[in-house]
């Protein structure tokens, strides 16, 4: 397959998704071409189109499920005034037991508790499996087996990043409204949240 060709085609994939999409993935849906593409071809011609658009208002961004087609953080400001819809809004004691569940995984409700000093809502548990940020990973080996907690692909590809590896160090926050700006942050009384 002709590589301009090729690249049109990942190109009006990758726009068309609404999900990252894997060099498998997109590999798969050549199947059965005449001119199937290898998987080395379309390696290729990702990062040719990562290059075309390193000066543009979007980008093709590598996330941990593979590649997708984003606005520029940069942009993000003028995108966000397109939808009249408020960007959700995350109480501290969630963010901060997200943030010790990505740093400290496998992770008990119990230790997260223990850390924080206060407990940790059932409804905070809830609502970060709903987001599909965290998933059990199975049970601690100690009386009542509790839960052991993790981070899952989807946590990795909302926050823009492959691995946890790319997390920033614990020293480099400082306050968890660093951690990312986007949130805004309700202001309740913690003890009423838990």
């Amino acid at each position: 397959m002709d590589n301009d060709r090729l690249k049109a085609i990942l190109e009006a994939l990758f726009a068309a998704s609404d999900k990252p999409l894997s060099v498998s993935q997109l590999f798969e849906l050549f199947i059965g071409d005449i001119e199937q593409p290898d998987r080395d071809d379309i390696r290729k011609a990702i990062q040719e189109l990562v290059e075309k658009y390193r000066h543009s208002g979007i980008e093709l961004k590598q996330v941990a499920s593979g590649y997708r087609l984003q606005v520029r953080a940069d942009y993000e400001v003028w995108v966000a005034r397109l939808w009249e819809q408020k960007p959700p809004r995350y109480s501290r004691a969630l963010m901060e037991t997200l943030v010790l569940i990505a740093y400290r995984q496998p992770i008990t409700r119990g230790e997260i508790e223990d850390i924080r000093g206060v407990s940790v809502s059932t409804n905070i548990i809830r609502t970060l499996r709903e987001r599909d940020w965290v998933k059990p990973l199975g049970h601690k080996e100690v009386p009542g087996r509790p839960t052991l907690y993790g981070t899952t692909r989807e946590f990795l590809d909302y926050f823009n990043l492959k691995t946890l590896n790319e997390l920033p160090t614990l020293a480099e926050i400082r306050d968890i409204d660093q951690f990312n700006p986007e949130f805004t942050f309700e202001q309740k009384n913690e003890a009423a949240v838990n």
